[in-house]
């Protein structure tokens, strides 16, 4: 049985799915391979493992009630500007063996740091950047596991499936000096990083 609900942030509104026990997708609606689920969730559905949904939260038990509830509150303190801890938060990811490779790759970076596609593939033992980039583009579980935190390797940045404007917000909201000096740099040689391939 797959579950799917919605919260709003100040980024835009958050689609929220989880199997039941575990949180299985977080996208800012109407991102790059966000699942097609109606505003009014509880409608018609397909299954979780296919990126589609069966039943909306109205009918969901009561441990996933509070799975959503979590990530809310997740959401909130996260855009409040703290670094919440995404310890207690259950997550199960479907995907290839280096698909899921990369994302736990990326669940270690740290909140107001940044790695590049090169160094994700270092540690995955991947040879392909690019292939990296893919993988990362894929993320299903959007900020909690934090893809936005992927720059290219000169510090520039690269894709988002939320959209680059997201991306440059998240970043500027966990502080990350470096890349708010590129972007400034960039801005006053009248330049804009839209490139979305990874370096």
């Amino acid at each position: 049985m797959a579950y799917a609900t919605y919260h709003q942030t100040p980024l835009g509104l958050a689609l929220i799915t989880s199997d039941g026990d575990n949180l299985t997708g977080l996208w800012f609606d109407g991102s790059r391979h966000c699942p097609d689920v109606p505003c009014e969730v509880g409608k018609s559905r397909k299954d979780a493992g296919s990126g589609q949904f069966s039943v909306g939260i109205e009918n969901a038990e009561p441990a996933t009630s509070r799975l959503f509830a979590d990530v809310r509150d997740w959401l909130d303190a996260y855009f409040a500007g703290k670094n919440p801890s995404v310890g207690g938060l259950p997550i199960a990811l479907y995907g290839s063996a280096f698909q899921t490779a990369v994302w736990n790759a990326l669940r270690d970076i740290c909140y107001g740091t940044t790695v590049s596609y090169g160094e994700i593939a270092a540690r995955v033992g991947c040879k392909s950047a690019r292939a990296v980039g893919g993988a990362v583009g894929r993320n299903p579980v959007s900020l909690i596991i934090p893809c936005h935190r992927v720059i290219g390797a000169d510090g520039s940045l690269t894709g988002y499936g939320g959209g680059l404007d997201r991306k440059r917000k998240l970043l500027e909201l966990e502080c990350v000096e470096e890349f708010v000096i590129h972007v400034n740099e960039l801005v006053l040689k009248g330049h804009k990083n839209d490139n979305p391939n990874p370096k």
